[in-house]
């Protein structure tokens, strides 16, 4: 085997191909690790002045469920009439499956949709698949979000609310107060991570 001198000792070439084949496949790998860093962040984007941006992108993560209490069935008024589409980040409902609680900087999005134009006075409508409640409009959005220091009054967790109307939603909105929406998950739901995980099959039967 070829040798060459390099400051007063021999570098066998084979060697010095090795390494530097070692070398260059270090550098290629370094873009991997601000890639997985940036895929542990959250979601959640907050402003300066402290509120959260609306979120973007969430109709394309896991669905989890859509529940309904319509006005029909509780006199005519409902608390909340609407379909509530609930989104979740799939690296966030995997964690939820395994440990039973939410990462740090999880965000939870509700989209609201009013029931298809009712021809009924319970307003229910009938369709091929039969009589029925069906999605409507879009009406509204709230955002809840994982943050143990930011939120640290409500149990690691902050709701916010863009909007109970037609599109377009608010473009940022501040924290709800805790009557609106945390009082009632810290008195019903503290134990289930602040989520109402009975109402959605994918977090209930992990």
């Amino acid at each position: 085997m070829g040798r060459a001198r390099l400051r007063g000792k021999y570098v066998y070439p084979g060697i010095a191909l090795a390494a530097i084949g070692l070398a260059a496949a270090l550098v290629i790998g370094l873009p991997d690790r601000p890639a997985l860093a940036q895929s542990q962040q959250s979601s959640a984007v907050f402003l300066p002045d402290g509120k959260l941006k609306l979120p973007t992108g969430f109709r394309n993560w896991v669905f989890v469920g859509g529940p309904l209490t319509p006005n029909g069935l509780n006199g005519g008024k409902a608390n909340f009439p609407e379909f509530h589409n609930v989104y979740v980040e799939a690296r966030n409902l995997d964690a939820y499956k395994k440990t039973g609680s939410f990462p740090e900087g999880t965000l939870i999005v509700k989209e609201l949709t009013l029931v298809l134009k009712p021809t009924f006075p319970d307003g229910s409508r009938t369709e091929p698949s039969g009589r029925g409640f069906f999605n409507g409009a879009f009406n509204g959005i709230d955002a809840t979000v994982k943050d143990t220091k930011r939120f640290a009054k409500t149990n690691g967790w902050g709701f916010v609310t863009f909007g109970h109307h037609a599109l377009p939603y608010a473009a940022s909105a501040a924290e709800s107060s805790v009557s609106e929406c945390a009082g009632c998950h810290m008195a019903n739901v503290a134990k289930t991570d602040m989520t109402w995980v009975q109402f959605y099959p994918l977090l209930r039967d992990k």
